[in-house]
Formats: C-alpha cells, sequence, structure tokens
C-alpha cells in the first residue's frame, strides 16, 4: 500500500492477518498513533511506516505478559518521517530477536517482494527487492524522539543500519555500539547527543557510512582502527568541540591549553637568581660607601687623604 493517498486511521482488523510477512504503508497521509496490534503478528518481518502522519508515543502492550514478546521475527522497523515522540522504545528495541546473532551464510533464503522497498543506504536511495536474514535495519529518524539512546542496542549485534537522525536525543553515545558487529551504517546526527566519540567504535570492521554531524560532541576522533580514518570532515560536522583527524583542529595545543613550563634547567635558574642578588648586593653596598664617603667629605670639608685617593693619580699628570 506505499505511495498511495491514503487517509484515516490505520484499520486494526489487519492485526487479523496472521501470515502477514511485510506491511508497507509508507509515503501515504494516514494519521494515527502507533498501531501497537502489529506486535502481536507472529510472521511479521518487514513493518514500514514512514513518511506518514503518526504521531504520540510507542510502547510495547505485551511486555506485561512475558511469555510474548513484541515483534518476534522483526527484521526492517521503519518508522521515520513522521511525528512519533517520547523516549525511545526500548521495549521494542532491546526485544528484537530476529536481529540477534543472525548466522552469515553464502546459502541463505531469500524472499522475493513484488514492490521493492526503498531505504537511505549509505546515503542514496537504494531498493531492497528481497529480504535476506541478514537484512536487519532501523529507521526512526526524522521524530520528535527525546531522552539518551538505549544501552540495550547493543545485542542487536546482526544489525546493519541504524537512523535515528533529526531527533531530540540526548545523552552520550552508548558504548554498547561497539557490539553491533555487522554494522555498515550509523546515522545519530541533528540530535543533542555529547560527550566524546566511544573509543568502541573503531571496532566496527564493516561501518562504511557515520553520520554524527550536528550534536554537541566533544574531545578527540578516535584513532584507532582503520574504518575511522576514512571518514571525511562532514561526519563530524556541527560539533565545535570536536577534535583531530580528519578536522583542521588540532586536539593538543599546548601554548594556549597547558601552563607556560620552565625552559631552562634548575642550574640555570639557580645561576640568574644568584646573579639578581650579587647585583642587589652591589648596588646596595655601594649606596652606603657612598653616603659614609659623603658625610665624612661634609664633616671634615674635603680631608687631604680622601683627595689624594680620588685626585691623586691627576695630581701626578
Amino acid at each position: 500500500m506505499n505511495g498511495n493517498n491514503l487517509h484515516g486511521p490505520l484499520p486494526q482488523s489487519l492485526g487479523k492477518c496472521r501470515h502477514l510477512q511485510v506491511l508497507d504503508i509508507g509515503n501515504n497521509e494516514i494519521q494515527d498513533s502507533f498501531p501497537y496490534w502489529t506486535e502481536t503478528l507472529p510472521e511479521l518481518q518487514v513493518l514500514v511506516m514512514k513518511s506518514n502522519r503518526f504521531l504520540g508515543k510507542l510502547f510495547s502492550n505485551n511486555l506485561k505478559n512475558d511469555n510474548i514478546l513484541p515483534f518476534p521475527k522483526l527484521q526492517i522497523f521503519d518508522i521515520s518521517h513522521n511525528k512519533f515522540t517520547g523516549y525511545l522504545p526500548d521495549g521494542y528495541l532491546k526485544n528484537l530477536v530476529a536481529m540477534e546473532n543472525v548466522k552469515i551464510n553464502r546459502t541463505e533464503e531469500r524472499k522475493s517482494l513484488e514492490d521493492p522497498v526503498t531505504f537511505f543506504l549509505k546515503g542514496s536511495a537504494q531498493e531492497l527487492v528481497g529480504i535476506f536474514v541478514t537484512s536487519t535495519i532501523i529507521d526512526f529518524s526524522n521524530n520528535q524522539f527525546y531522552g539518551s539512546i538505549p544501552y540495550s542496542m547493543g545485542k542487536l549485534n546482526s544489525l546493519i543500519y541504524l537512523n535515528f537522525s533529526h531527533n531530540m536525543l540526548g545523552g552520550k553515545i552508548p558504548t554498547s555500539f561497539g557490539n553491533l558487529s555487522a554494522l555498515e551504517q550509523l546515522d545519530l546526527s541533528s540530535n543533542q547527543l555529547h560527550g566524546e566519540i566511544p573509543l568502541q567504535l573503531t571496532q566496527l570492521r564493516f561501518l562504511s557510512s557515520l553520520n554524527l554531524s550536528n550534536n554537541h560532541l566533544s574531545g578527540p576522533i578516535p584513532t584507532p582502527g582503520g574504518q575511522f580514518q576514512t571518514f571525511e570532515n562532514n561526519s563530524y560536522m556541527g560539533n565545535p568541540e570536536l577534535c583531530g583527524y580528519p578536522l583542521t583542529k588540532k586536539c593538543m595545543d599546548f601554548d594556549k591549553t597547558q601552563p607556560m613550563l620552565p625552559r631552562e634547567d634548575d642550574d640555570s635558574e639557580f645561576l640568574d637568581a644568584f646573579t639578581w642578588k650579587a647585583v642587589v648586593m652591589g648596588y646596595g653596598c655601594g649606596f652606603i660607601f657612598g653616603v659614609i664617603v659623603g658625610c665624612l667629605a661634609l664633616l671634615y670639608g674635603r680631608p687631604v687623604w680622601l683627595l689624594n685617593i680620588f685626585f691623586g693619580v691627576r695630581r701626578k699628570m
């Protein structure tokens, strides 16, 4: 049902389609709250709701029942370009078991789609014409989510695409992202994230696209790891407190960030101090001697012995 002019709420009667595997209602004008009944569809693998008018908070209706996990087979979860708000649904994200520990092999099953699903992968629009076992995608971009990113995201170690951009997310980037070993694209741009970029991100060997721009990140960009050396300035722009390669701002400017240290050794300092004291003592002694001589000259009216001391040489000449 993608790309039509559908209005109104989404019919809950779709919840009776127990064998439904793909539900794509993207690019319509549907105005509704999140269809929580979709989490009970046992075979649902693709849920695309992007570019509609969905609003409100996301929640899991079945988290109260420990025996029922929401979205047991979901591999593609796209609710981008809507008006969802509130915290990220940790109850959903930590229970997406189909995105955990997926084994990759060359004989994996592929299910064909009559109408391909379009995603923005690696900065360009790409059509997904089949669902692989390893096609695991989460796109919550362009909504109004706030709060921090759940640490439990690190459990989804088969995730290949993650997009939380253009929200109001705060806090730090979870270090658990280092466990997303299959991740190829990560977009956290245009949020309110702060703190340093976790060193654990350098462990992502397949990461080919990274966008952390327009946040409040600070500190050095991690240098260990080959992948981080390939990302350009636009991956980090809009973070004034970031430094290090590939940015022009260097992280170690000792002239401005650290106090001036003495350039000479202790012996030189001692000699300098000694010379200064000697000069002061010399001037002091000379001043005292001059005062005494002046007093004697005034009292005894230029005594001969004093004149002989200062002018004896002149008399002889």
